[in-house]
């Protein structure tokens, strides 16, 4: 991928576990007037799911480049938000490959993100689907903890596109991610990663307000930018 800026790459999101949650970062998006957010349903369920897309078709927002999918996410899911939102990535989890049939016809949109247990599903073919969507905190972790999945994916990544995100925090102690942001410094592992894996859509994972998601935004774009122009 050509050197483009990371703050035109990088997008805050919707996250959170419950109604209050995906209700204040909303609100903080209209206060903001932001058009660009990408979306974890990660924790919403069915009903709470129903609930959230009505108030986002009455939002800002015009754009959602990423959605997070679950296992009970169907395909009309995937429609409403290619129809209203123009989403060019859904990402799943490995045990998710098992559900694919359901989301036919657009597997061409699916990117597999990876954990760092050291264990990948059998089920797992990245023939079926677009390519990765690179954790970049889980990397880290897989690369620190020498797990499975850091190899897979630099074995295949070649083969596969990159191009989208999640963006967290990572903490050095217990080689975890973080998904609270406590210091701006949580993002410092960002450049020890190589260039090739940060792709075109990054999505700030992360359960902090939109304000803070924002000021992060900034900082990583800084970080990175500085980074990479050194190389």
């Amino acid at each position: 991928m050509q050197q483009t800026d990371f703050l035109s790459r990088i997008y805050p999101s919707i996250t959170g576990v419950a109604n209050k949650d995906w209700q204040e970062k909303l609100r903080e998006i209209e206060d903001l007037k932001i058009q660009k957010v990408a979306v974890f349903l990660s924790q919403f369920d069915v009903k709470e799911r129903n609930h959230l897309y009505k108030f986002l078709l009455k939002s800002s927002i015009k754009e959602v480049p990423l959605v997070h999918l679950r296992d009970d996410t169907e395909k009309e899911d995937v429609e409403f938000f290619i129809k209203n939102f123009h989403t060019r990535c859904f990402n799943i989890h490995e045990e998710f490959f098992q559900f694919l049939d359901k989301w036919q016809g657009y597997w061409d949109k699916i990117y597999l993100e990876m954990n760092y247990d050291n264990s990948i599903v059998k089920a797992v073919d990245m023939k079926k689907i677009a390519g990765f969507c690179i954790d970049l905190s889980h990397l880290k972790a897989a690369i620190a903890k020498g797990s499975e999945e850091a190899y897979y994916i630099f074995s295949q990544k070649r083969k596969n596109k990159v191009i989208c995100n999640h963006l967290n925090g990572f903490d050095p102690q217990t080689n975890e991610d973080k998904h609270t942001i406590t210091s701006l410094r949580d993002f410092d592992y960002l450049t020890t990663l190589p260039k090739d894996v940060f792709g075109e859509i990054i999505a700030l994972e992360v359960y902090n307000s939109i304000h803070e998601q924002m000021e992060f935004k900034n900082y990583i774009a800084n970080l990175l930018n500085g980074h990479f122009k050194t190389l």
